[in-house]
């Protein structure tokens, strides 16, 4: 008989320890963190699910690698070894290195966007919308339908929609500056785009004569849903897949803190000459010169092993079938959660689990809190503190089109028997959610608000 069961395909050579707390103790840790878990310190975390982004584990080859660094200011062995990594699966002209994606897209904007420009995504996650508004441009979110559907399943709910970005860009051409693509769509649910929608949103682009630039931070894990759903990839490989993704866009931002399988770093790339150029001045005025960008040659080297694992079936197999199982036993026990399970993360529907509660009581902070009071359990609200529509002087908000919690899964971190831990706490906590109360803000920053935003019980 068929072994079912999908086993870590790695051995755990080193191991960080876990300091275990009492109900009481997160009670008073979280208060004083103004029930924000982003103010926690990570020693009062049990299982820590609040990002991906740079808290996966890094494997020996990195750990190797990382110890012939060239730490050469200008042309490192390690920034040559770095590009041409890269160069495998983002066939680009032009690839040029940054601290983290974040920084990836604040050059972008800033050396494409005005004050009054329009960008269109399938959806914008927190830091790219942030840079696009922080230049004055406005973001605009063009979702497929299907994406809508919190419960139903498709097999590509990332996806942009075409019809949608068509309409705008024969109204609005001359404000566009470019089309960005996230792949995965991490605000939609962690929900990958198929090929076909690539290719249909090239050809409206090119159309149109705007260039398309690839949100790619979890581009490994799009490619292999490619593989798994969608007809005509199944005998390609991530790698190759991956490579056809890239050839459609003009350029794109990476955080390789990602699918880069590294703790920090990232990358512009553009096959236009004269962006890379404006784009490289801005580089060296705050990250550094173009050929570490921010980067120690150490992490270069991690981030150049890690491109090369992170496009590994065995790897990915693991990956995705992990998450869904932490989707699959939660939604098992009636939680309502998007479907399908994403990549990266599994996407609570905080507005259906505490169905009393009203958008601006905010449900995923309040369900945030309670899975931190009840295991010490962190993960990150996916709605209205993140996403409203808040104007500080008439003080007044709109809600969020959903109202989320995403439990996104570091790399190569956790065993099943964590993830069964948070499934036994989530189950517990769904069993007694009309007692969960809502939360105001008491304090907000102008951007990114989430971070560092203070909050207060109702009741």
């Amino acid at each position: 008989m068929a072994i079912k069961t999908i086993i870590e395909p790695f051995r755990i050579k080193a191991v960080e320890p876990i300091r275990m707390s009492t109900r009481e103790e997160r009670e008073r840790k979280i208060r004083e963190a103004h029930y924000n878990v982003f103010l926690l310190h990570a020693d009062d975390v049990l299982i820590d699910l609040l990002t991906d982004s740079g808290t996966g584990a890094m494997s020996a080859d990195q750990w190797a690698a990382m110890m012939r660094g060239d730490e050469s200011y200008a042309g490192s062995r390690s920034w040559f070894r770095f590009e041409e990594s890269v160069k495998r699966l983002f066939p680009f002209k032009h690839i040029i290195p940054t601290h983290q994606g974040r920084a990836a897209e604040r050059i972008l904007f800033s050396v494409t966007c005005k004050p009054g420009d329009i960008v269109p995504n399938n959806t914008h996650f927190d830091t790219t919308r942030a840079n696009v508004e922080y230049r004055g441009a406005r973001a605009v979110d063009l979702p497929c339908g299907e994406s809508r559907q919190t419960g139903e399943r498709h097999p590509f709910k990332g996806n942009m929609d075409v019809a949608a970005l068509a309409s705008l860009l024969d109204e609005e051409r001359a404000a566009v500056p470019l089309v960005m693509l996230t792949i995965t769509n991490n605000s939609g649910g962690g929900q990958p785009v198929s090929m076909a929608n690539v290719r249909a949103v090239h050809e409206i682009c090119k159309r149109h004569g705007v260039p398309l630039d690839i949100d790619a931070c979890r581009f490994a894990e799009n490619a292999y849903f490619i593989k798994q759903r969608e007809e005509g990839y199944a005998g390609k490989s991530v790698a190759e897949i991956a490579r056809e993704l890239m050839s459609y866009a003009d350029g794109c931002t990476m955080s390789a803190k990602k699918d880069g399988l590294a703790n920090i770093g990232g990358f512009l790339a553009t096959n236009d000459e004269e962006l890379a150029r404006q784009e490289r001045d801005l580089l060296i005025l705050t990250e550094g010169y173009p050929t570490y960008g921010g980067l120690a040659g150490r992490d270069l080297e991690a981030i150049a092993v890690g491109l090369d694992e992170v496009v590994q079936e065995d790897y990915l197999r693991y990956r995705i079938v992990s998450t869904d199982y932490l989707g699959k036993h939660i939604a098992e026990a009636g939680v309502p959660i998007v479907q399908p399970p994403g990549g990266h993360a599994v996407y609570i529907d905080a507005g259906a689990f505490l169905g009393h509660l009203k958008s601006l009581e905010y449900p995923g902070i309040a369900l945030a809190v309670e899975l931190y009071r009840e295991a010490g359990i962190r993960a990150v609200e996916i709605g209205s503190v993140m996403f409203a529509h808040y104007d500080p002087e008439t003080g007044e908000e709109t809600a969020a089109e959903k109202e989320l919690l995403r439990l996104a899964i570091p790399r190569r971190v956790y065993t099943q028997s964590h993830i069964d831990f948070v499934v036994e706490a989530i189950i517990d906590v769904w069993r007694r959610r009309e007692d969960i109360s809502g939360y105001r803000i008491v304090y907000q920053a102008p951007f990114l608000r989430h971070f560092t935003a203070r909050f207060e019980p109702l009741t």
